[in-house]
């Protein structure tokens, strides 16, 4: 049985690159992030890769374009395979079960993260 991937951020478009997946991050839905105040960090390869930390604190999400020192969370991925995972086409379990998406720090605030940006 295959799993269907989570469409993440709405899959309600087709994101077409890294930064414009980071600026949907810092746009979630205040009340999905509301009481949630953590540091995550996507270090990122590939074409258009980079480092981008999203601060969640008091209901708003701040995005900055580089690396912080003391993340609760990091994410590493291919630009690619983050876009995949955000346009619906890469299921985030498979991507960890497939070395494609590293997770290091709360894995709570990770499964956090899935549900604010659904």
């Amino acid at each position: 049985m295959q799993k269907r991937p989570i469409k993440l951020l709405g899959g309600k478009m087709s994101i077409p690159n890294v930064k414009q997946a980071m600026e949907k991050i810092s746009n979630a839905d205040p009340e999905k992030i509301k009481g949630v105040n953590a540091v995550i960090l996507f270090d990122l390869t590939g074409e258009n890769g980079g480092a981008w930390t999203v601060t969640l604190a008091d209901g708003k999400a701040d995005l900055e374009q580089g690396k912080t020192a003391q993340p609760n969370l990091t994410l590493s991925a291919d630009s690619a395979d983050l876009l995949a995972l955000f346009n619906g086409e890469l299921n985030p379990m498979v991507a960890v079960m497939q070395g494609k998406l590293k997770i290091s720090g709360d894995m709570s605030l990770a499964m956090q993260l899935q549900n604010i940006l659904t």
